[in-house]
């Protein structure tokens, strides 16, 4: 069992501590959503990626503002496994495949693989892939600075 000791913070979030690394980072985040994809399935990708890369932080943020949103408790118990749960459209599927090949590169020999690609590219356009990778890229980037500081879930920076 984990003592409670090493459950807290290491130290603050290095977003909270370098000058601009917050209003960069948010830069990034407002890029994305203005992309013109729906906020729930940013969401729902923000909350996939984070449950892959084990960020308790965004996890309990991503459920809270999903489940303030409206999304139901069917999807939010299966977004971890969305292949085999029926409640997902076929766009969602691809927007949460596309996140598990980009959030894991070096799990796999190819990034992201022409067939998916081609399933990205019929739900989306340039503009909505391109807030796809900017978001996940982004979500990556809040889970590698929580986790390795144990940025508490529901603590913010």
């Amino acid at each position: 069992m984990t003592s409670t000791a090493t459950l807290t913070a290491r130290m603050p979030n290095p977003a909270a501590l370098l000058p601009g690394v917050g209003e960069a980072i948010g830069g990034l985040a407002a890029a994305a959503h203005a992309g013109g994809l729906p906020e729930g399935l940013l969401e729902l990708v923000h909350l996939r990626v984070s449950l892959i890369n084990g960020c308790s932080s965004c996890v309990h943020a991503g459920t809270r503002g999903l489940r303030d949103a409206g999304e139901t408790d069917d999807r939010l118990a299966t977004v971890g496994a969305w292949r085999e749960a029926p409640w997902f459209t076929d766009a969602e599927r691809a927007a949460l495949e596309l996140a598990e090949h980009v959030t894991r590169l070096a799990d796999r020999g190819e990034a992201v693989p022409d067939a998916l690609w081609a399933d990205v590219t019929r739900h989306y356009d340039e503009t909505g892939i391109a807030a796809l990778l900017l978001w996940i890229a982004t979500s990556n980037l809040f889970n590698r600075l929580n986790a390795p500081v144990r940025q508490p879930a529901g603590g913010g920076w």
